[in-house]
């Protein structure tokens, strides 16, 4: 009887301890689970958090297997805590990380806004009022979209509109304005271009939409994305040409589609750590994808979607361009801040002409979001004018991944991640970017970030998107050889030095 009172007194003293040891490997193995699911790490990584793990859960369980030695179970107690905030806390980071990666990663299709505008005054307030109007329509610009909204219009009222065909952008506005027809057919992307026309700069403003209609479109050929998720691992293909494109809307969101003011080619070769930025500049005059040889500014070339101007490069640098960035420089203000603050490398002394009047030095400086914003927008303070900007965004970027790559982002983590949705989105697949990150891991290193800037002269000529003339850029084919020369370095592994 005795006997039984005593095990029953054991059972009843290490009862707390089995729970607080039955708890810790419970949430250990969540843990455990969510850093696997992650994929950041390598198995060598996997398996020393497993045996870190475990030892945590023993010496729980040897430290508080026997409530009546008081001291040593509060001891445990507090280790018990102490470990399941590490591990609760741990694997709310991993699931954010993870999430965050995963919503901005992979993208495979692009949204096009395409809306019926009626004059600001017109009496029409919805598109049924509209039914018996004339619709303007671009000719060849976007008609396969327009073709599409067109269709979907016509399901909508149950009747046929009737359109009205034009050769370009300011026809379709007179036609609007001089009562041709009572309503428009237009890409929302298309409205920034009217702000290169003089006399139609007030444009956008003196219209509004009666309907929008979203149209998506898968941004890499489904035969051509089949093939890439067959393509071999860093190890065996360590090169990846990557289209980095900003869009410098008043928006803290990624637009659709639009003018692409960013446009940076990432040669970036992972086993030599060897990353090239090249910038070309926005009014490159240079022949689009789907433009049949006809030049085009390169900025216009995103309001035909990132594909487009991914296979522009391609076309210019004549080198594949395997996958796109998309960042809102608008939005980047939040990451900065929450990375509080980067530095930035400045070729000049110089003022900005924004309201806020920001003043950099020549060298370092240390800039919060609003500061970095304004570094990457202005071109009037300086002679080279668009050129010194694409350099002055290059740097920005070069200073973000200098910041990001550093321990103060453990600090910033949780922000940095909050900061980033909804103003960037990339097709890298998720895979990849685990891959580059494990590999990081495992071989450690600098990265050796070099870049350069093509160049031209100015001209004024009719692009393919426009019917008159505009201020364009003529590339200087020396400077684009030279960027095609230090391309072919990164591919052969070589390490490259600041031009």
């Amino acid at each position: 009887m005795s006997s039984n009172r005593s095990r029953k007194s054991k059972k009843k003293h290490r009862m707390p301890g089995m729970v607080l040891t039955l708890l810790l490997l419970v949430v250990s193995i969540l843990f455990l689970f969510m850093l696997s699911l992650t994929q950041l790490l390598t198995n060598t990584h996997v398996i020393a958090a497993a045996a870190i793990c475990l030892l945590a859960v023993l010496l729980t369980f040897l430290l508080t297997r026997n409530f009546r030695n008081r001291l040593t179970f509060v001891l445990g107690t507090a280790w018990w805590l102490i470990c399941l905030g590490v591990f609760a806390v741990g694997g709310v980071y991993l699931f954010q990380t993870q999430s965050t990666l995963r919503t901005i990663a992979g993208i495979q299709t692009e949204a096009s806004n395409i809306s019926a505008y009626v004059l600001t005054d017109d009496p029409a307030q919805t598109l049924t009022d509209a039914s018996g109007y004339s619709f303007g329509i671009l000719s060849t610009l976007d008609r396969e979209n327009t073709d599409t909204v067109v269709s979907r219009i016509n399901e909508q009222l149950g009747t046929t509109i009737q359109t009205a065909e034009y050769a370009g952008l300011t026809q379709l506005a007179d036609g609007l304005r001089n009562g041709e027809v009572g309503a428009v057919i237009l890409n929302d992307a298309y409205l920034d271009l009217y702000e290169e026309f003089d006399g139609y700069t007030d444009f956008p403003t003196s219209v509004r939409a009666l309907t929008t209609e979203v149209v998506e479109t898968t941004i890499v050929d489904p035969a051509d994305q089949a093939q890439a998720s067959a393509a071999p691992s860093l190890d065996e293909n360590p090169v990846l040409n990557i289209y980095i494109s900003g869009s410098d809307t008043r928006s803290s969101t990624l637009p659709s589609r639009s003018r692409s003011d960013v446009n940076i080619l990432a040669s970036i070769n992972t086993q030599t750590r060897q990353v090239l930025l090249i910038s070309t500049p926005r009014d490159y005059y240079v022949p689009l994808s789907i433009s049949n040889g006809a030049p085009d500014k390169l900025t216009h070339a995103g309001i035909y979607g990132v594909q487009v101007s991914m296979d522009t490069l391609s076309m210019l640098y004549e080198v594949p361009v395997d996958y796109y960035f998309r960042v809102n420089f608008n939005g980047f203000v939040d990451i900065i801040d929450a990375l509080g603050g980067i530095e930035v490398y400045s070729d000049y002394t110089f003022d900005t002409g924004n309201v806020q009047g920001y003043h950099f030095n020549e060298g370092w400086n240390t800039v919060n979001g609003e500061e970095a914003l304004a570094f990457c927008r202005e071109r009037y303070a300086f002679s080279s004018g668009d050129r010194q900007r694409g350099k002055n965004q290059m740097a920005v970027i070069q200073g973000v991944l200098n910041k990001a790559t550093s321990p103060a982002i453990l600090t910033s983590y949780t922000s940095v991640l909050n900061s980033a949705e909804g103003c960037m989105e990339t097709n890298v697949p998720y895979d990849t970017i685990a891959e580059i990150v494990r590999q990081q891991l495992s071989d450690g290193g600098n990265w050796n970030v070099v870049s350069y800037s093509v160049d031209g002269t100015g001209d004024s000529q009719v692009p393919y998107s426009m019917s008159s003339s505009v201020y364009v850029m003529i590339p200087d084919t020396s400077t684009v050889d030279q960027a095609k020369s230090l391309l072919a370095q990164v591919a052969a592994g070589e390490i490259l030095q600041q031009p």
